[in-house]
C-alpha cells in the first residue's frame, strides 16, 4: 500500500434479544470503545456485525473525521444486510429489514472506492428446513442456505 499503514478492525456488537432485552447502551459503548481504541491511526477502519438499529440505537456515534462507508458511497440506498424479504435464507423468520452491518472509516492516505453488498446468492445443493407457523399450522420449509443469515459487505480504497 505504497509505505501506508492501514489499521483494520472487526467486531461482533452486542445482539439485540428482543422483545425485552436490546442491549442497545451496551452496544453504543462498544462501537464507542473500539473507535476510541482506533482513534490515533492516520487510516482505520472497523467493521463487521453491528446490529446496529438507527431507531432504538440513535446515530452511529462516529468521531471527527470517520464516515460511514455505505452512507458516504450509496446515500440512496437502504443498505440492508439483514433482510428478510430479499433473503430466501430467512423467509421463515419475522420480518425485518435493517442495515446491521457497517464499515467506518477514518482515512487521511486513502479514498473510499466502492461498497458492494456480497453473499446474496444460495449456494448450489445446499438446504436445511425450518419450522413456521402459517395458519395455526407448523409447516415444515425447506429454504436455501446462503453464505450467511447477513449479507456481506465489500469495501475498495485507492491510495491517495
Amino acid at each position: 500500500m505504497q509505505g501506508k499503514t492501514l489499521m483494520v478492525a472487526t467486531s461482533h456488537l452486542e445482539s439485540p434479544s428482543p422483545p425485552n432485552q436490546m442491549f442497545s447502551e451496551e452496544r453504543v459503548a462498544q462501537a464507542k470503545e473500539a473507535l476510541n481504541f482506533l482513534k490515533n491511526s492516520p487510516n482505520a477502519i472497523f467493521c463487521g456485525d453491528m446490529n446496529w438499529d438507527d431507531v432504538s440505537d440513535g446515530q452511529f456515534p462516529l468521531f471527527q473525521g470517520w464516515v460511514d462507508a455505505w452512507i458516504q458511497l450509496r446515500p440512496r440506498e437502504r443498505g440492508w444486510t439483514y433482510d428478510t424479504n430479499s433473503n430466501p435464507m430467512l423467509s421463515a423468520n419475522r420480518p425485518l429489514q435493517k442495515r446491521l452491518d457497517r464499515f467506518v472509516c477514518n482515512l487521511q492516505d486513502f479514498k473510499l472506492s466502492t461498497i458492494d453488498m456480497i453473499g446474496m446468492e444460495a449456494i448450489h445443493g445446499l438446504s436445511y428446513y425450518k419450522e413456521k407457523r402459517v395458519r395455526n399450522k407448523i409447516q415444515n420449509l425447506e429454504l436455501p442456505v446462503l453464505p450467511s443469515d447477513h449479507y456481506g459487505l465489500l469495501l475498495e480504497l485507492h491510495s491517495q
